[in-house]
C-alpha cells in the first residue's frame, strides 16, 4: 500500500495508445531494413570484390576499394541524413520516411546488375543517403508521437531493433553464400514498407503546430545561425562521431579478437574466421541489443547524461579487459556480450536524445546533423584504426582507441539534460 499522500507508481507505458505502438512498429520495421542495408555490404564484400576485380582480389587493390566503398557509404549518409532531416522539417515525416525507405530499397536491388566497382560506389552512395535520412525521419517521428513518460523507452526500443537488420543481413549472406547479387535482390523487398507508411502515418501534432505558426522549417542556418541550437548541434554531433569511431574501432574488432585468440591456439585460418564472424554476428551483437534496449530506462534513471557517462565509463574498462584477459574461446564468448553492451548500448542514446534537443521545426534536421554528420567526421577512423593495428597490434591499437570513450563523457560537459523536461518548441 501507499501512503496517503504518496501517489501509485504507473508503468511507464500506460499512456501509450495503440497508434503509438503501431508507429514504433513501422518506423522500427524500417530501421530494421535500414540496417539491413548498411550491414548487407560488409556481408557480402569478400565475394563481390573477388568477382569484380578478377585477377586484382589478392592485391592492394582489395583493400583499397574495400576501404573507399565504406567510405563512399559514410558520406552518402552524411548527405542523405541532412537533407532528408531537412526536407522532413519542411514537408513532413510520413512522405520523408516513405522517400528515404525508396530510396534505400531501390538502389539496393540495382546493386545486383553490377558489373564494375564504380557502379557499386555509385549505388551505395545513394543507398546510404536513405539509409541516413530514414533514422532521423523516424527518431523524430518517435520523439513528437509518444508521451513523455514513455519517449525513452520507445526511442531506445526503436535504435535496438537495428540488431535484427545485422541478423538479417548475416543470414541473407549465409544463404547465398558466393552468390553475393541475390543478397541485394532481398535488399528491395522493404520498399513495400512504404505502402504501409502511406497507409498508417499522419503528421504529428508538434510538426503541424510548428508549421501552422509559420515558422521557417528544417533550416541549416537557423540551425546553426542560433546560439541556442548550434551549441546543441555541434557538441552532439562529436558525441556521436565518438560513438561511431569507436564502433569502427573497438565495437567491430570483437571479430578479429576472436579470430586471432583462436588462430593463436592453432585453429585453422578458414575454421577461426567462420567462428569469429558468428562471435561476432550474433553473440557480441545479442549483448549489444541487450546495451540498447537497457540504455531508456537506465536515461530515465540517471538522466540522458548520466546514461551515457555510465556506459562509456565502464567501456572504458571492458574494452582492454576482452582485449587480454580472455584466454580460451569460451571466455571470449562470455566476455563478448558484455563488450558488445557497453561499447553498442550508446547508441540508442542518440535516438533518444538527440530529437529532445531541438525544437519541432528543426528536429529532424538537428538530428540528423548530430548523427550523421557524426558519421563524416569519424570516417577518418577507418584508416587510423588499420595503421593502429598495423603498428602496435590488435590489443594495443583497440585498447588505445576505446580511450575515445573518455572524450564522450568530457562532451557531456557541454550538453543540456533533458530528463524530465518538455521538447523544446
Amino acid at each position: 500500500m501507499t501512503s496517503s499522500g504518496a501517489k501509485p507508481s504507473r508503468p511507464w507505458y500506460s499512456d501509450v495508445t495503440r497508434y503509438d505502438w503501431l508507429i514504433l512498429l513501422i518506423a522500427s520495421a524500417g530501421w530494421v531494413f535500414d540496417q539491413f542495408e548498411s550491414q548487407l555490404f560488409i556481408i557480402t564484400r569478400d565475394p563481390m570484390l573477388a568477382e569484380l576485380l578478377g585477377s586484382q582480389t589478392g592485391s592492394r587493390g582489395a583493400k583499397f576499394w574495400g576501404d573507399v566503398l565504406l567510405g563512399v557509404f559514410l558520406v552518402g549518409g552524411t548527405v542523405g541524413g541532412v537533407l532528408f532531416g531537412s526536407l522532413a522539417d519542411r514537408f513532413g515525416r510520413k512522405s520523408m520516411m516513405s522517400a528515404t525507405i525508396l530510396v534505400y530499397s531501390v538502389f539496393s536491388g540495382l546493386t545486383y546488375f553490377a558489373t564494375t566497382l564504380w557502379h557499386v560506389a555509385v549505388l551505395r552512395f545513394f543507398v546510404a543517403m536513405g539509409v541516413g535520412g530514414e533514422w532521423a525521419v523516424a527518431a523524430a517521428l518517435i520523439a513528437e508521437v509518444f508521451p513523455a513518460a514513455a519517449r525513452a523507452r520507445a526511442s531506445g526500443i526503436f535504435h535496438a531493433t537495428s540488431i535484427l537488420g545485422t541478423w538479417l543481413a548475416a543470414a541473407a549472406g549465409i544463404a547465398v553464400g558466393t552468390h553475393w547479387r541475390g543478397a541485394y535482390v532481398i535488399g528491395i523487398l522493404p520498399a513495400l514498407l512504404v505502402l504501409w507508411v502511406r497507409s498508417t502515418v499522419q503528421e504529428p501534432e508538434r510538426w503541424r503546430l510548428a508549421g501552422a505558426h509559420g515558422e521557417r522549417m528544417g533550416s541549416l542556418s537557423d540551425l546553426f545561425g542560433d546560439r541556442r541550437w548550434a551549441l546543441r548541434a555541434i557538441p552532439g554531433l562529436c558525441l556521436a562521431a565518438v560513438g561511431l569511431a569507436t564502433f569502427w574501432g573497438v565495437t567491430v574488432a570483437g571479430q578479429d579478437l576472436m579470430r586471432e585468440l583462436l588462430l593463436h591456439r592453432g585453429v585453422d585460418l578458414e575454421v577461426a574466421s567462420q567462428r569469429a564472424k558468428f562471435a561476432y554476428g550474433f553473440i557480441e551483437t545479442a549483448g549489444g541489443g541487450l546495451g540498447l534496449l537497457s540504455f531508456g530506462p537506465i536515461a530515465e534513471r540517471l538522466g540522458r547524461r548520466g546514461a551515457f557517462a555510465l556506459f562509456q565509463a565502464v567501456a572504458l574498462v571492458v574494452v582492454p579487459f576482452t582485449c587480454y584477459v580472455p584466454r580460451t574461446e569460451w571466455q571470449m564468448f562470455c566476455t563478448l556480450p558484455i563488450f558488445g553492451f557497453f561499447t553498442l548500448g550508446i547508441h540508442a542514446g542518440f535516438a533518444i536524445y538527440f530529437p529532445e534537443l531541438f525544437p519541432s521545426r528543426l528536429r529532424a534536421t538537428g538530428a540528423a546533423v548530430c548523427f550523421n554528420g557524426g558519421r563524416l567526421v569519424a570516417a577518418p577512423m577507418l584508416w587510423l584504426s588499420g595503421e593502429l593495428k598495423s603498428r602496435f597490434g590488435l590489443e594495443q591499437a583497440v585498447t588505445g582507441l576505446s580511450l575515445l570513450f573518455a572524450v564522450g563523457i568530457v562532451l557531456l560537459l557541454f550538453l543540456p539534460e533533458t530528463k524530465g523536461r518538455p521538447l523544446p518548441e
